[in-house]
């Protein structure tokens, strides 16, 4: 029963994968050469015939710019936050352009903070 569970979700993992892949407007291909794999690793992927190894899964989520937790099937609700959304796009900028935007954002809080 242990096996038919692990392969279950990898079948729901690799579906979210798919989903994800096609909402990109990438063929398997594309996301293929973009991760540094085989065409026939995204396929098997994606059929839930092979697990991947954290650097493979990491490669993913980074080309087709998702979140793992949703991948993962993990859905913490933080997903629907305006500010989780946020958080998530300055964690892709440079680190010195995060540190903009951080100081930018804590100016801001600050003054509103002091209205009240």
């Amino acid at each position: 029963m242990g096996n038919r569970a692990g392969s279950q979700e990898l079948i729901q993992l690799g579906e979210r994968i798919r989903q994800k892949r096609k909402a990109s407007h990438f063929a398997q291909e594309v996301l293929a050469e973009k991760a540094g794999i085989s065409v026939n690793t995204v396929s098997r992927i994606e059929g839930g015939q092979a697990a991947m190894s954290v650097e493979i899964f990491a490669k993913l989520v980074e080309v087709l710019d998702a979140d793992a937790n949703e991948l993962l099937g993990r859905n913490t609700g933080t997903g629907e936050s305006p500010a989780y959304k946020m958080i998530s796009r300055i964690l892709k900028l440079p680190p010195k352009k995060q540190k903009v935007v951080i100081q930018t954002m804590s100016a801001l809080i600050d003054g509103i903070e002091g209205i009240r």
